[in-house]
């Protein structure tokens, strides 16, 4: 028994209908297929799964009559559940055959299918597959934390079934994600952050994060990238912080101001300034990897001809403050903070 490509959709056309049963539920038999919308998952009758071996091919080969896409089984699987390189579509695919994953490779051996773990195209690849947050748990999470955002932003996305892997047990499932897309000064995606959500509410009645060990995880390239929330360049004056929140929080405030997340401190202190650029505000947190990245910030800031001034939450965090204070309240505290025209400019009328 081999972990090839082949082999493994071969096994899995000999059990293609429970395959389809499990990775588009949505559909249903219709004689010797599977009818579905799409190979992720969608309600519709374009896509068919071959079920049994015939003279027309293979079981589990399949066809989409809408977009000419076709393709087999380890496709459904890596499409349905998000993964995003060959070695996590493989494990799923042994996780339901019940075959035991591959012994360990000796170091220095060469891992081409992981080549792509992590990179700008497992990123892009990822954020295709993903959906408007607009109706989905994404949304619920977020109005939960307060923040109320366009459902246009495009950063943003939502997937149903991302792959999650446990670094300490190397056990795998799939979660609901939040899908935040980091990108370059032209737009370009380099890299994602995921927050994995909980499928239920928390005992408040909202959407929490996943009760996993890290509910949030990045990939791709980061330095010097970030999330940005509206305007991407040209604006003469913007707003950096580390955490996705807590610049979500803010333009929950003040939606007219571009905003960036780095993702994490290193990164902030590393971002990369978009042409324009003459003020720049920093968001603060309160811990000390914050503080570094904020002082190392500033100075580029300043080496580059760009005012940084720095915004501080009244509580531990501008999440905090728009959840417990509300914001009006937040509004009001950071009208001392911004330049005055920054702040008639931005800030809602009082």
């Amino acid at each position: 028994m081999t972990g090839s490509a082949s082999e493994l959709a071969r096994r899995l056309g000999d059990h293609a209908e429970a395959v389809c049963r499990e990775y588009l539920p949505n559909g249903h038999r219709s004689g010797n297929y599977w009818m579905v919308g799409d190979v992720r998952n969608t309600r519709g009758r374009s896509m068919h799964v071959r079920l049994k071996t015939s003279t027309k091919g293979p079981a589990g080969k399949w066809v989409d009559e809408a977009t000419s896409e076709f393709g087999d089984l380890l496709d459904v699987i890596r499409e349905s559940c998000g993964l995003v390189d060959f070695r996590e579509v493989a494990d799923e695919a042994r996780r339901f055959l019940s075959m035991p994953l591959p012994l360990p490779q000796p170091p220095g051996a060469q891992r081409q299918p992981a080549a792509a773990r992590g990179s700008p195209d497992a990123a892009r690849r990822l954020f295709a597959m993903s959906h408007p947050i607009a109706g989905t748990l994404a949304e619920r999470y977020l109005a939960g934390r307060g923040i109320l955002l366009s459902t246009h932003e495009r950063a943003l996305r939502f997937h149903p079934g991302c792959y999650y892997r446990d670094l300490v047990t190397g056990e795998t499932r799939t979660l609901p994600a939040l899908i935040a897309a980091v990108t370059s000064l032209d737009g370009r995606i380099t890299g994602l952050q995921r927050t994995y959500l909980s499928s239920g509410l928390d005992p408040s009645g909202k959407v929490g994060k996943a009760p996993v060990a890290d509910p949030r995880r990045s990939l791709g390239h980061l330095l010097g990238n970030r999330i940005w929330l509206g305007q991407q360049s040209g604006a003469p004056v913007m707003a950096a912080g580390e955490g996705f929140e807590t610049m979500a929080s803010l333009r929950t405030v003040m939606p007219a101001l571009p905003l960036a997340a780095a993702t994490s401190a290193n990164h902030l202190a590393g971002l990369i300034f978009p042409p324009g650029c003459r003020r720049l505000y920093i968001a603060a947190d309160a811990d000390a990897a914050g503080r570094h990245g904020i002082e190392r910030l500033s100075q580029r800031a300043g080496e580059a001809g760009i005012l940084a001034l720095v915004l501080r939450p009244q509580l531990g965090d501008f999440n905090d403050d728009l959840r417990h204070l509300g914001p009006a309240h937040l509004a009001v505290w950071l009208s001392d903070q911004l330049v005055p025209e920054d702040a008639r400019l931005f800030l809602p009328p009082e």
